[in-house]
């Protein structure tokens, strides 16, 4: 017990020494394409591409620090998450997550849960050292990664195994095993981590979780048949969970509390990719096979621009 709470005290002081250390955003929205083995740098201001830049083979998963200083993008194919400074756009370092990485999330504490797919593994890594700090065994085919807000539990989705697999940390061990539809691709947990939201692309569901009992409390079946579900996110005052439709060319407005369709928004082919701006009112999407990133208005749930982006683009960051 006192090994846990030193560790959970030096967690928190990490915490600290991050957040004083956050310097002033870039206003920019940054999109990995997976098939143009490049990011898109796009002005959140204007909505005007800024710039490209190449950085390796698939390109997938993207996050950004918690101090936004350092911007981190998975090559899945080069076995390698590379790390960007936000500002000058210049690679800093490689750093190694372990074979065939497909997509991460930040934990507070700086530190990244990477999901291997073909290891069937959960990396957590240090991107400061490079140090590796547990290695989890998961499901077959991980990709989904979520972290409560207090950083106290992470999600990670496995495709074949069709679970979602439940890690404490730090103790950096899987302490549930839930099973859910067919493919699940994405996760995301509501402001107090008391409630989880995940997709199934092959059932075209949506899945709401009670993370106290690890139950399922409630599944909804998008309107759209077409509908292969692919990212989850919640909007900033938790109240509606928007959904990437995927062949549905659709992102669907639901309400959080039932799973009841608020709102059906078109957008680009194979929509995939999420994300808010930090104030929520804007919501931005990845088409993957249009090429392009929809500006969604949260207050009408109506596109109001479109961006051309490169080949592909699969994961969204905004940095504003």
């Amino acid at each position: 017990m006192k090994k846990m709470l030193a560790t959970i005290t030096t967690m928190f002081a990490a915490l600290l020494i991050i957040s004083s250390t956050a310097i002033a955003a870039t206003n920019r929205i940054f999109v990995t394409n997976e098939k143009g083995n490049s990011v898109t740098v796009i002005n959140s201001k204007t909505n005007e591409v800024e710039t490209s830049i190449e950085v390796g083979n698939q390109p997938r998963g993207i996050g950004l620090s918690p101090n936004h200083r350092e911007l981190y993008v998975a090559l899945g194919k080069d076995d390698k998450i590379i790390v960007i400074d936000p500002v000058s756009l210049k690679k800093i370092r490689d750093l190694d997550p372990g074979e065939d990485p497909e997509t991460f999330a930040v934990h507070p504490n700086g530190n990244l849960y990477v999901s291997n797919e073909e290891d069937n593994m959960a990396t957590v890594l240090n991107p400061e050292t490079g140090e590796k700090v547990a290695q989890i065994k998961v499901g077959i085919e991980p990709e989904g990664v979520a972290i409560s807000p207090d950083g106290s539990r992470v999600i990670v989705t496995s495709e074949s195994t069709n679970m979602l697999h439940v890690i404490a940390v730090p103790e950096h061990k899987v302490i549930a095993n839930i099973l859910v539809g067919s493919r699940p691709r994405s996760a995301t947990f509501n402001a107090d981590g008391t409630i989880a939201y995940a997709s199934s692309e092959i059932g075209g569901e949506v899945k709401k979780v009670d993370m106290k009992t690890h139950e399922v409390i409630k599944i909804h079946a998008l309107t759209d048949d077409k509908a292969k579900p692919k990212d989850v996110l919640l909007s900033k005052d938790g109240k509606t969970l928007y959904v990437a439709g995927g062949r549905a060319n659709t992102v669907f407005a639901l309400d959080a509390d039932t799973l009841e369709t608020k709102a059906e928004i078109p957008v680009g082919k194979r929509v995939w990719g999420l994300a808010l701006n930090s104030d929520g009112s804007r919501l931005y999407s990845t088409n993957g096979v249009s090429g392009t990133v929809s500006v969604i208005d949260t207050a009408t749930n109506t596109v109001v621009d479109t961006i051309k982006v490169g080949k592909f683009p699969w994961g969204v960051v905004v940095d504003d």
